[in-house]
């Protein structure tokens, strides 16, 4: 089966052929920093992250640009009601989106702009627009600069929307500057107190929409193959990119991919609605290799409706597949992550990056893995582990890779594990002698500090109890 996407604009499955042999150019609508991430915002980061993963796997060269929105009417209302200043309240929200992303084993981007710093190439796109006749300037002279959306006969195919059933655009204070309400701001002139920028039309700051297809197209080309964001952006954010981005001349996206919500209780994951759950927070409930399990299970187009019960049923499963590795590497040592992954996992993947349907065969080889320990094929071992570990690693989710075991406090395990030793030492001599009670208070001492022994045909063996 060759590698296949749902494309958005074409509301069907389609093969994907790149541009460039051999390469594949990706933008990821990234963070508008008002505020710090919650697993609604992360979710679409570890959907795009497995993306890039399989890509590579496939043999592409993956550029992705993920870009950073640090100027927006929330970010200077959070400044201005905090008394800071708005690049102070971008910044600390930025380092708190990457620490996020890090944390959930999220490889970094090729390149990761600011609209702040990409303000001249705004520019230019907008002198593109009004000299064919898609935009205009205010003519009061405010600065502002819009998007004539009657100019541009498909606007709303995207969105599969009519524009004569579309309510105006919800983007300015005063919709008389515009020549119709449906026309959007590519720029909005200057107000006492905000920060703005000089143009050919005026003092401002730009719009939203202007900024990603100004960043896209300097990043990646005015074509490249794939344009990613969450579902609530397909409309009025992706829609306007592509109606500015076309409308100046440009290709653009040739694929859109979007990813499902996250909701709780039914409702979109927001902080206006006191639902958010921070990812600090998160990460004290599971692990973080555990929480990206439970983000990237589902498929990315399908919305998960978060409880604390199904995140526990994911920590368990990724457990279950981690306990077999475990056991498998104390049986027959180091093993390597295998060349290929097996085919049945790929085809899941190949069609539209169906991870559910691929974890399933993850599972399978699990199961039979776990079996082979009993009956103890080595041979047989060793070559499942090796597969699992190979499909592990195009997830982010190898639990023996880098990434997870050099963790921040992976310094202390080396420490940990003497004393854990010493103390099962003690326990073996207590059982030796048949001082069962003492080998017993050893044993629940171990577990009221979070460690876990459990006796084996081959010794005992410890591992640090789970949430």
């Amino acid at each position: 089966m060759s590698l296949r996407f749902y494309d958005t604009s074409a509301r069907q499955v389609r093969d994907f052929t790149p541009l460039r042999e051999g390469c594949a150019s990706l933008y990821l609508c990234g963070a508008t920093v008002q505020a710090p991430p919650h697993i609604g915002h992360i979710r679409s980061g570890v959907n795009f992250d497995i993306l890039r993963r399989w890509l590579t796997y496939h043999g592409y060269r993956v550029t992705l640009c993920r870009n950073v929105t640090d100027i927006d009417d929330k970010i200077i209302n959070v400044a201005r009601g905090e008394g800071v200043e708005w690049w102070e309240v971008a910044e600390r929200n930025q380092r708190a989106f990457t620490a996020a992303y890090d944390t959930l084993g999220c490889l970094p981007p090729t390149v990761e702009p600011r609209a702040t710093g990409h303000v001249p190439e705004m520019i230019e796109l907008m002198r593109r627009l009004i000299d064919r006749g898609h935009a205009y300037p205010a003519a009061d002279g405010s600065g502002d600069v819009y998007f004539d959306v009657t100019s541009f006969p498909d606007y709303g195919a995207l969105s599969n929307q009519r524009p004569d059933q579309m309510r105006g655009a919800a983007d300015t204070d005063d919709d008389r500057r515009k020549r119709d309400p449906r026309d959007f701001a590519l720029w909005k002139g200057a107000r006492p107190g905000e920060p703005s920028w000089e143009t050919p039309w005026g003092r401002g700051r730009p719009g939203w929409h202007l900024e990603c297809s100004a960043m896209s197209t300097k990043y990646l080309g005015g074509s490249f193959d794939i344009h990613g964001g969450g579902l609530d952006l397909v409309f009025p954010h992706h829609e306007n990119e592509v109606a500015q981005s076309r409308a100046a001349g440009d290709g653009f996206a040739r694929y859109w991919l979007h990813n499902g919500l996250l909701t709780m209780g039914g409702e979109k994951m927001s902080k206006s609605l006191g639902n958010s759950l921070l990812i600090p927070d998160m990460v004290r409930k599971v692990r973080p290799v555990e929480l990206r399990y439970y983000l990237a299970q589902a498929h990315y187009r399908s919305v998960i409706d978060y409880s604390d019960d199904a995140l526990a049923e994911a920590a368990a499963a990724f457990q279950r597949v981690e306990g077999f590795l475990t056991r498998a590497v104390e049986v027959v040592g180091a093993v390597e992550p295998a060349g290929r992954v097996p085919g049945p996992f790929a085809a899941a993947m190949d069609d539209d990056l169906g991870v559910s349907q691929a974890l399933a065969v993850l599972h399978g080889h699990v199961r039979d893995g776990n079996t082979a320990i009993t009956e103890g094929g080595k041979e047989r071992i060793a070559e499942l582990a090796g597969q699992v570990r190979a499909m592990l690693a195009v997830l982010g989710l190898d639990p023996l890779s880098d990434t997870w075991t050099q963790s921040a406090d992976s310094g202390l395990s080396d420490v940990v594990d003497s004393l854990v030793a010493v103390a099962l030492e003690q326990r073996q001599a207590a059982r030796a002698r048949k001082d069962y009670a003492a080998a017993d208070a050893i044993r629940d001492q171990l577990l009221a500090a979070g460690v876990v022994v459990e006796d084996t045909p081959r010794g005992p063996r410890w591992e640090l109890r789970r949430s």
